[in-house]
């Protein structure tokens, strides 16, 4: 069995490297634009890491790694998160299209990307097809699926969106990797860590700290320190018996009081439990300590990517029976994008309500200004006062040289997460 390369693009501090890694791929290269997560990955992994804006030609050549097995990535999520304005391609942090386009210049056996459940909203189904399009276009097979953090043995409410593709001879062995039976709880899993200074209560706490938690959040480098979320968040944390309004430096020692009086604080380390890092794993985070909550916040959970890694790694190997590829759910598609992509010139609204039959006029006006904000989108009124539509291009930046994209990220990258 040949050994399996990945390219990782936007690696943050290794949380898909180490699950990656676990899955038995090792790392050619990965790109990172923030420095301090880079050096994390730097120093733990052993891996080349290169620092800078990953769509620059100065920073790395994606044509010299052509044929690489898995290009990987968890490309910025604020353009697709609902704590955000979900701007999408419009949103100058947006390298999900860039990405896939990459597709075209490296040709690897198999594509994995990550990113926030936002992008799963129908907000972005039309954004979601062209992506699909472009692959089937480059000849792959792709599909996504949403996965939670808690299925895979994280201690998180923490939903990602997945898209996998592979060539079609490859993609007949590919599995989604089936989740635990067994969810862990939050008390069960830092145990050991908050009872190491001697706190009497430690099993108190683990009886209420019984369940999965909230998604740890990040954050971005703009906003806030070290804190466990919004309000939201912080609730939730309270009710398992956490203070999420800080991070703590040590556990409770042998003089602090019972957590009814005062609830204890997670640590670092207990963070990067909780995302999944193990005490095996010996990951070390750079940085002062908002700067490691922020790098093990953003990361996809080592246990989830070594999961998807595997079930990479086994079709890639075809290990097991092939089977037939089934057709991408209906879900994923934007019956409004596919007819006005399909269509030799413009339409009317009335000839996309007769193609799409369970679709009301008012309906199709909705998707036709809900696609406006990622494409380009013609109309035109004709003497009769009939609407009539055509796509455009597409509004996302895939490399252009030209693109509002360039001149923000040269002008903000120390401040873009």
């Amino acid at each position: 069995m040949s050994e399996l390369q990945v390219i990782e693009i936007c690696a943050g501090a290794g949380g898909q490297a180490l699950g990656l890694q676990r899955a038995g791929f090792t790392h050619k290269l990965a790109i990172e634009l923030d420095p301090t997560a880079a050096e994390t990955l730097r120093q733990n992994s052993g891996s080349t890491v290169l620092v800078g804006d990953v769509a620059s030609p100065d920073v790395w050549s994606p044509k010299d790694h052509s044929g690489i097995d898995l290009l990987a990535g968890g490309v910025p999520c604020p353009p697709f998160s609902i704590a955000g304005k979900q701007l999408g391609s419009s949103d100058e942090r947006d390298l999900f299209a860039w990405a896939v386009e990459q597709v075209s210049v490296i040709r690897p056996r198999a594509l994995m990307l990550e990113n926030v459940r936002g992008l799963a909203a129908s907000r972005f189904s039309a954004y979601r097809q062209r992506v699909l399009d472009r692959l089937t276009q480059l000849g792959y097979v792709a599909d996504w699926r949403l996965l939670h953090a808690a299925d895979f043995g994280v201690p998180q409410l923490r939903p990602r969106f997945v898209l996998v593709a592979m060539k079609p001879e490859d993609a007949v062995y590919f599995r989604w990797p089936e989740p635990d039976a067994r969810r862990t709880s939050v008390g069960e899993t830092l145990r050991d860590l908050m009872g190491a200074n001697g706190w009497p209560y430690v099993d108190d706490w683990v009886a209420m700290a019984d369940g999965v938690g909230p998604t740890l959040v990040g954050g971005s480098k703009k906003h806030g320190g070290a804190d466990l979320g919004p309000t939201r968040a912080k609730r939730a944390w309270e009710a398992l018996g956490v203070d999420g309004k800080g991070v703590a430096d040590a556990a409770p020692n042998a003089d602090a009081p019972h957590p009814t009086e005062r609830l204890p604080r997670l640590t670092i380390e207990m963070v990067a439990r909780l995302q999944g890092w193990q005490d095996e794993d010996e990951w070390v985070f750079a940085g002062r300590k908002t700067s490691q909550y922020r790098q093990i916040g953003n990361a996809f959970p080592p246990p989830v990517a070594e999961a998807v890694g595997r079930a990479i790694r086994d079709a890639l190997n075809h290990e097991g029976l092939p089977h037939d590829i089934p057709e991408l759910s209906a879900d994923v598609h934007d019956p409004v994008y596919r007819e006005l992509a399909n269509a030799d010139g413009f339409v009317s609204v009335a000839r996309l309500t007769t193609a799409l039959n369970e679709m009301s006029e008012a309906s199709v006006e909705r998707r036709l200004a809900i696609l406006a904000q990622d494409f380009e989108v013609e109309s035109k009124v004709s003497g009769s006062g009939v609407s009539y539509y055509r796509l455009g291009s597409f509004k996302g930046f895939t490399g252009q040289r030209e693109h509002s994209r360039n001149d923000y990220i040269a002008k903000y990258s120390s401040k873009v997460s």
